[in-house]
């Protein structure tokens, strides 16, 4: 490309062709620092991120997802996604083999930066987790042994590629945000792997002697413990110290210069951020930043992602995507807007117009819930998953129409209480006591009230009949019953 301010033009070539553009210079024009290569992909993008992204601190702010940030110049450094995309990470101490509904939150603030055009880090805790967070803890973790350590770190990283491979900026995805092939990649490190050569005095030397002590006495994880009768160990309160150096390697080695956590990750992030200053001298432009976002709450003030069963875990593997779905569809009303901006990327403005549609007469309970059920789903299980967990929904509903069989009852077993029974001593029983040996009811009494408000179904069809006999083609495949006592409670009946 060549400019020539004098002619008033700029001409701008691309392949084999010309375009002129007329131009006057003045203080309101291009600076004369034009950048030497402009391409239509470059104009094209800065013209869509203009359009359709926001700052991301702004989108946090407005959707509920912002507690804390350790200086405010975060929101203006976070703006510039083009030449100075910020690179930021968060901890995930690896206590199980799989995340849970509290990690959730974790992966959609990364996912906003990512979707606004920033990189990101997932860091899992081999190490620090060894030691255990005293965070919102009342007694120290149970030390975890290098097998299981290792089965748990698998297991997490394969979570977090699969569900932050799935939160590229769906406007760029056509588009090269640095000019490099690794945009999109999904970084995950381990921070066992700069602590396993690290000696109590290289730690004593590089780290501890820049740390006070009344400083990390101050911290709330810290004091809420001293004062409890259980305390502290040593090796918990070094764990502030731990998790400071990590931020310290990253921003060393990685270039990571942002840190989020839950709010009650303020006192660890401060310390990396406190640690980098003191031993690194690193002030203005190139500072750190640390961000908090609120815990997963009710509006009760109770936990939410803890159900009848534990936890609500984000691995297939230990949690259906049918139950999953299932659990979002259960939200009470309370709660599922402010879950559909904190949990989902729906529009705010489509958000909006579901809480109000919430409020007229003709409104269809769970209407909103089913969105938040499918939006969640779809970013942690993808569309397989959704696809899975809503063929069992309709499966499973007393009254449908969809004809069951063996392979899609079979698909929800684990998620509905089972058991066997021999093949003579189900068929031409009553359905009544049937519902009885099964562990549907605990007396005849109970199933014949509900038979007779029409609340008792086989394999999804109301039985009116209180007489109802199990015949042959009553059991689907020749393998399974499903009774069900009104909507939700159900038992899977297999014939042995």
């Amino acid at each position: 490309m060549a400019t020539n301010f004098a002619s008033r033009s700029i001409f701008f070539s691309h392949s084999t062709k010309l375009f002129i553009f007329p131009f006057k210079p003045s203080s309101s024009h291009l600076p004369l620092s034009l950048p030497l290569r402009l391409t239509r992909t470059t104009c094209t993008l800065q013209q869509q991120q203009s359009q359709t992204t926001r700052n991301v601190i702004g989108i946090l702010e407005e959707r509920g997802l912002l507690d804390s940030i350790t200086n405010d110049s975060l929101r203006s450094i976070s703006s510039n996604t083009i030449n100075a995309p910020l690179k930021v990470y968060c901890g995930f101490d690896p206590t199980a083999e799989s995340l849970h509904l509290g990690n959730l939150l974790g992966l959609i603030v990364l996912s906003w930066f990512r979707r606004s055009g920033h990189n990101v880090v997932a860091l899992i805790g081999g190490a620090t987790a060894r030691v255990g967070d005293p965070s919102g803890k009342s007694l120290e973790r149970p030390e975890l042994d290098v097998e299981t350590l290792e089965r748990n770190t698998a297991g997490i990283e394969n979570t977090i590629r699969t569900i932050l491979g799935r939160a590229q900026n769906p406007n760029l995805e056509e588009f090269n945000v640095n000019g490099n092939g690794n945009d999109s990649s999904v970084v995950v490190l381990n921070n066992y792997d700069w602590w396993k050569e690290f000696s109590l005095l290289d730690f004593l030397k590089r780290v501890g002697k820049y740390a006070r002590v009344g400083s990390m006495m101050a911290k709330e994880s810290v004091r809420k413990r001293l004062d409890s009768e259980q305390g502290m160990s040593y090796t918990e309160f070094t764990y502030q110290l731990l998790q400071g150096y990590d931020f310290l390697h990253l921003f060393q080695n990685e270039g990571v210069s942002v840190q989020i956590g839950g709010s009650d990750q303020w006192g660890n992030i401060t310390a990396g951020t406190d640690l980098i200053r003191k031993i690194l001298q690193v002030e203005g432009a190139t500072a750190t930043y640390g961000l908090t976002f609120p815990l997963l709450l009710k509006s009760d003030g109770t936990k939410f992602g803890k159900s009848e069963d534990g936890a609500i875990w984000l691995s297939p593997s230990y949690l259906s995507p049918y139950k999953f779905y299932q659990y979002f569809f259960s939200v009470p009303d309370a709660d599922v807007i402010r879950f559909l901006k904190i949990l989902t990327f729906l529009d705010i403005d489509e958000i909006v117009k579901l809480e109000e549609e919430m409020k007229k007469p003709g409104y269809v309970p769970n209407t909103a819930q089913r969105r938040l059920a499918e939006e969640v789903t779809r970013f942690v299980h993808g569309e397989d998953g959704l696809s899975e967990a809503l063929r069992a929904t309709e499966a499973l509903r007393p009254g449908s129409e969809t004809k069951l069989d063996w392979k899609t009852i079979e698909g929800i077993a684990e998620d509905v209480p089972s058991c066997s029974l021999a093949y003579d001593d189900v068929l031409n029983q009553s359905l009544v006591d049937l519902s009885v040996s099964s562990g549907l009811f605990d007396s005849k009494s109970a199933a014949r009230r509900l038979l007779k408000q029409g609340g008792l179904y086989l394999n999804n069809s109301r039985v009116d009949g209180e007489n109802k006999k199990i015949e042959a083609a009553d059991i689907v495949d020749g393998k399974v019953l499903l009774l069900s006592a009104g909507k939700k409670n159900k038992v899977l009946v297999r014939i042995a």
